[in-house]
Parts: C-alpha cells; structure tokens; sequence
C-alpha cells in the first residue's frame, strides 16, 4: 500500500527556503516513508494531522485514505510548528 507525497503551499514554500542539502533530506525522509507511514507517523490533535519527526523539523501531513494520499500540510523547526 504505497502512497503519493504531496506538499501544500506552506510546506512548499519553507522546503524551498531551507538550504539545499536540508531540503533534501527532509524529501528523502518524506519519500522514503510513503509504503508504510503508520510506522513513522504520530497522531496529533491539530486539525486530525499526523506528526513526522524530520530531525529537528516536523512536518504535519494530513491523510487522504480514499486516494492514498499524504498531503504535508505545514513543516518547520519543532519550536514553532505547533505555535501556528
């Protein structure tokens, strides 16, 4: 059950603000967990996200189970992420 990786408008604009090489890192992990990402996946009550630890960052997916769909709807550093 793999499934697709999708960035909203936030996400998207801090990936593209980060240097290159945290970026890509922060992609890889996002990729690497689409076959499985219950395993990596904590829940939250924000909106009926779920959290990704990325290191120092976090990213906040929403889960499209019809479609098979994760959807990263805000990612930042841990200190301000859940202030927004």
């Amino acid at each position: 059950m793999i499934f697709q990786i999708e960035l909203g408008p936030k996400a998207e604009d801090v990936l593209n603000k980060l240097p290159k090489d945290i970026a890509l890192r922060i992609t890889k992990k996002l990729y690497a967990i689409a076959e499985n990402p219950f395993r990596f996946l904590g829940h939250i009550e924000i909106d009926n996200c779920y959290k990704l630890r990325i290191e120092v960052y976090r990213a906040l997916i929403e889960v499209d189970y019809e479609n098979k769909i994760l959807i990263v709807r805000m990612l930042d550093k841990r200190s301000r992420i859940y202030k927004r």
